[in-house]
């Protein structure tokens, strides 16, 4: 990769996937693309345009001799729910400009997918890589959706597009904003800053989960991988930890004191129809894909930087 594209570069997934890309091929060669939420400090090239706007994407391409993109534009799981056909245009006609693009300009494309692709249906635990694909939520749907257009653009056109189903992310760089796994990390901010918080799942949930630098390093390491070990063009399952709520709660509680009150609301139906555990045996066979946090760690290094970033003891 020489010249990358990163759509959302300011999202949840974007805001530590940016500067990992800046660091490993220098900040004049990722381009970021965001729209409202710039952040005034950011330290790169960055341009603003919609994802909408094909003819502006193309001009970038262009203007950058672009190669790679990464396609991390998407409203999430909450935010789909409010506007259903607002999330199936951002979130589809999104990723086929993307791969349009991609056809016309011989591009290497990185999309992300989700365990939201899974349902009530999917086998809870151990869920394996092919397994049943029925989603309950739009953001499901448009995930299963892009698995399937991601395929057909590799086998129709020959497009080099990659792809992992990513668990509950915990960051402390981005705020939680419109996903339903945001309870793990919701807990650390209110934690920190209140000394309580509300879930609004019960202590009883379990879905896969997986720390920020964790789901950076699969990112960038399926990319890298040989284009002849990629055996999926849907995409990847991908797993670190399973933890209950209640789980999570007890190993913050070694740290700090939060006092947990579970008051499940629409989310929990969204959460109990995902996997509990995830068999991610084929992305460690064909790519090599170890994690390295666990529950322990991952909680530590969360309170470490939160401290320094909400400014508390």
């Amino acid at each position: 990769m020489k010249k990358i594209l990163v759509t959302g570069a300011f999202g949840q997934i974007g805001s530590d996937l940016v500067p990992a890309l800046q660091k490993k091929y220098g900040k004049e060669n990722v381009i970021a693309i965001g729209h409202t939420n710039v952040p005034r400090d950011f330290d790169g090239v960055v341009e603003k345009v919609e994802i909408h706007e094909k003819g502006k994407l193309e001009e970038l391409i262009q203007k950058y001799h672009i190669d790679t993109i990464f396609h991390l534009v998407s409203l999430l799981s909450v935010k789909g729910e409010v506007d259903p056909s607002l999330t199936w245009d951002i979130n589809m006609n999104g990723l086929k400009f993307v791969l349009d693009l991609a056809v016309e300009h011989k591009l290497k494309v990185f999309w992300p997918s989700s365990i939201a692709a899974f349902g009530p249906t999917t086998p809870k635990e151990n869920t394996p890589q092919h397994t049943i694909l029925e989603p309950t939520t739009m953001y499901g749907v448009t995930k299963v959706a892009g698995e399937l257009l991601s395929q057909y653009y590799f086998l129709k056109y020959g497009v080099d597009v990659r792809s992992v189903r990513y668990p509950g992310i915990i960051s402390w760089k981005a705020e939680p904003g419109g996903g339903t796994s945001d309870y793990a990390v919701a807990i650390f901010y209110d934690g920190l800053q209140k000394g309580s918080y509300n879930c609004f799942v019960s202590k009883e949930t379990m879905i896969p989960m997986m720390y920020m630098d964790d789901a950076i390093r699969a990112t960038v390491q399926i990319m890298e991988a040989d284009e002849k070990i990629i055996s999926i063009r849907t995409s990847y399952n991908l797993a670190a930890v399973s933890f209950t709520a209640e789980e999570l709660a007890k190993e913050v509680n070694k740290h700090i004191s939060v006092s947990v009150i579970y008051q499940p609301d629409h989310r929990q139906k969204i959460a109990d129809s995902w996997p509990r555990s995830i068999d991610d045996s084929q992305a460690r066979v064909d790519w090599g894909w170890e994690h390295e946090y666990d529950l322990a760690k991952l909680t530590k290094e969360m309170i470490q930087k939160l401290r320094i970033k909400l400014k508390t003891r």
